[in-house]
């Protein structure tokens, strides 16, 4: 054992590998992530956070970032373009989570033009910086990670991830699609190649709809992390073997207390696809109040014992911390199907 909560899940000989939620925007907030806790999911990430926005706005802070006691171990994404930002954003933060991750893989345009994400890639030396600054600073019983995206050519992957490794990370994230890939397969040839070309634990990311898919991804690849976004969405209990969301799991969210009715309500849109009948869906996906979808379920599902303070749960989203929030097209009410929803955001997943 270490003095450091993540590595120690990596080193764990019992562990055939750490199930880990992915940074989703919006939906890897502290409610979900206590949500999944309960379901075998050992890792969490936070939404990617703005660094730059972090520093500079305290309602930024207050509003991006909501953790408790028991929301550990816990690695908090940042989004930035320079390592000043990501070194005062991650020495704001570090009391309160296990690890601080730097976002190198959203394509989305917006975060290209800026220099963000994907556009890293480009920029190693960057990445590079960011990292090394960061790691004179950081306490040993905290992690540094990067999230990166493949590159063209299985060399360059190899190689830029080589690289990244020698700055001192203490793992590397790799989703297993270039920037330009959105629904091809993950390049799982690729991964074991990375895995296999160095010594820090190498998490996958990509295509993990199920326990099944994690554990013949792990086999065939070896790396040590599994890491769910869209399938972890949808199915909160993916980790513990379950094929489609228990009902359990609807029951718990209605028991945790939440701020915000469109968080509450989307999450439930994902969770219930599988449980309830397309007509069914179809209404759900259209109310407008927490009071509504709470009955709803418990008319369709025989839900009961609801947290009161859920029944009356407002829509106001507060203050955000920079311009991805505004490069998202959520509605004040779901009146479509949960895949569309995904496919709106899910490059924002990384």
């Amino acid at each position: 054992m270490t003095n450091n909560p993540v590595i120690d899940l990596f080193d764990d000989p019992d562990k055939k590998f750490v199930k880990i939620c992915a940074p989703m925007v919006r939906y890897s907030r502290l409610q979900f992530r206590k949500l999944i806790r309960m379901y075998e999911c050992d890792l969490c990430f936070t939404p990617m956070i703005m660094a730059d926005c972090y520093v500079k706005s305290a309602k930024a802070r207050a509003h991006e970032f909501q953790t408790d006691t028991d929301d550990r171990p816990l690695i908090v994404q940042f989004g930035a373009n320079n390592s000043s930002d990501f070194v005062n954003a991650s020495n704001l933060i570090i009391p309160y989570c296990d690890g601080v991750d730097l976002n190198c893989g959203c394509p989305q345009r917006w975060a290209l033009n800026e220099g963000y994400g994907a556009q890293l890639l480009k920029n190693p030396e960057i990445i590079k910086d960011c990292v090394r600054q960061l790691r004179n600073h950081l306490p040993t019983n905290k992690t540094i990670s990067v999230k990166l995206r493949l590159l063209d050519d299985h060399r360059q992957s190899v190689d830029l991830c080589q690289q990244i490794e020698a700055t001192g990370v203490s793992f590397i994230t790799v989703h297993g699609r270039t920037a330009l890939q959105k629904n091809e397969p993950i390049d799982q040839e690729c991964l074991k190649l990375i895995n296999e070309s160095v010594s820090v634990p190498v998490i996958l990311n990509g295509d993990i709809k199920n326990l099944s898919d994690a554990i013949t991804m792990q086999e065939y690849t070896g790396c040590r992390g599994m890491m769910s976004a869209r399938g972890i969405l949808h199915n909160p209990g993916l980790f513990a073997g379950y094929q489609t969301t228990p009902l359990s799991a609807v029951q718990d969210w209605l028991n945790i207390k939440h701020t915000n009715f469109l968080w509450f309500h989307h999450h439930l849109v994902f969770m219930c696809e599988r449980l309830l009948p397309k007509t069914a869906r179809k209404t759900f996906n259209q109310l407008r109040t927490a009071s509504d979808v709470v009955s709803f379920l418990e008319d369709q599902l025989h839900i009961s014992n609801v947290l009161p303070s859920n029944r009356i749960l407002g829509k106001e989203l507060g203050g955000t911390s920079g311009a991805y929030y505004e490069n998202i097209a959520v509605e004040d009410t779901v009146s479509f199907q949960p895949e569309d929803i995904v496919d709106s955001i899910i490059n924002l997943f990384d």
